[in-house]
């Protein structure tokens, strides 16, 4: 694969991990020294996933898992956790904080250098966070929606307002599908509601065009027809895409706020919003065989998505100037040496501090000597050793 050149301003790296109260794990202190790499080795159900999904907590929205607030919390402990990491960054050692609120209230609190901030949006501005899950090794044969969820975590990782957009549509969505249901309802409240949904879903709809081009230019430079994992021929598939492609943002918005108008008798017999960013499909295609990804092996498409996982890192660290954490959960296991060599060797390229799982130590011998090893059991977790 090519090398990828860009300057980052840093490399942002977890350097201190503590974990009270979560998941499995009463109390968790892990000095991670200047490790670039992480390997978590331990039986199934040890609790390395729960480890990534602490780090997870840090980017913006619900995690890897995307698990209720209620999920996080240690069954036996007293029903509040607390996660916070030291972290190297170009400002120097910063200290994040995320946890439940002690008051018992539903959201999380956040904290940079104990200082209170709104959300994890605050997080971004020190690090980027992006993950590979076994969850998602049926994306190109799942269904939309899952693809639509993954399409928003790479536009989320770039453009940090993103999440905000997609929940203030859905929440407008919601509102106008009660007022359908309500025969009642002033027309004049559907139209408020309507031009509130086409602004919303236009910018979510140019966000997402946005990072798909520049991450399919990215790829379409790099690509090599000899790399273990095959470069990704990438293309958004919708009405509303079609349409923001075709013509300017304030036309595409009129339009779409006419067909809103049009389709109330339609949409309210199917009690949702037919046409918009919610119907929205990532289209992936294996580019070297020219082939449907999800008509793939399941080798195929793993390896397809790990390339597709490694440009988005790519892209991450070009458009903020942040290589991304990056947290691969039990990937190894899927790949022979080659493989695996190649993934250590484009992510060391790439810059990223990099935690990955896996049940046999064997799947990390080829780990760059910038890494530790990380055992995990029975909830318990301790350093095994540097290099």
């Amino acid at each position: 694969m090519t090398l990828f050149n860009s300057s980052a301003r840093t490399a942002p790296a977890i350097r201190k991990l503590q974990l009270q109260d979560f998941r499995s794990y009463e109390q968790l202190s892990l000095d991670l020294g200047n490790a670039m790499f992480l390997a978590l080795c331990g039986e199934n159900g040890a609790g390395k996933t729960n480890i990534l999904e602490a780090i997870s907590l840090f980017a913006p929205g619900k995690g890897l898992r995307r698990a209720d607030q209620s999920e996080l919390a240690r069954a036996a402990g007293p029903g509040n956790f607390a996660i916070s990491m030291e972290l190297d960054c170009d400002l120097g050692r910063v200290r994040l904080g995320t946890g439940s609120n002690p008051d018992g209230g539903s959201g999380r609190r956040h904290r940079v250098d104990r200082e209170p901030v709104g959300s994890a949006r605050a997080f971004a501005d020190y690090a980027r966070i992006i993950w590979l899950t076994p969850s998602m090794d049926g994306l190109f044969m799942g269904p939309a929606g899952d693809r639509r969820r993954f399409l928003d975590r790479l536009v989320l990782a770039v453009d940090c307002d993103h999440g905000a957009r997609v929940s203030s549509l859905e929440k407008a969505l919601r509102n106008r599908n009660r007022l359908l249901e309500d025969r009642a309802a002033d027309s004049s409240w559907l139209d408020a509601a309507e031009r509130e949904i086409a602004e919303i879903a236009i910018a979510v709809t140019i966000a997402r065009s946005e990072t798909i081009e520049r991450l399919r230019h990215l790829i379409e430079e790099s690509k090599t027809q000899d790399s273990p994992f095959p470069w990704a021929e990438i293309s958004l598939q919708g009405e509303l895409d079609e349409l923001v492609r075709t013509r300017p943002a304030l036309e595409a918005e009129e339009r779409y706020r006419a067909a809103l108008k049009d389709n109330r008798r339609r949409d309210a017999a199917a009690g949702r919003t037919l046409v918009g960013p919610q119907s929205t499909d990532l289209r992936v295609f294996h580019g070297p065989k020219q082939s449907e990804a999800g008509r793939c092996s399941t080798g195929e498409q793993k390896a397809l998505l790990v390339g597709l996982v490694l440009a988005h890192a790519h892209l991450v660290r070009s458009s903020s100037g942040l290589a991304p954490i990056t947290l691969l959960d039990e990937v190894m296991a899927h790949f022979d040496p080659k493989k695996r060599r190649a993934l250590f060797s484009i992510l060391e390229q790439i810059g990223c501090q990099v935690w990955v799982t896996g049940a046999d130590p064997q799947a990390f011998e080829d780990m760059p000597q910038s890494g530790a090893t990380i055992l995990v059991s029975s909830s318990k977790a301790e350093i095994a050793k540097f290099g």
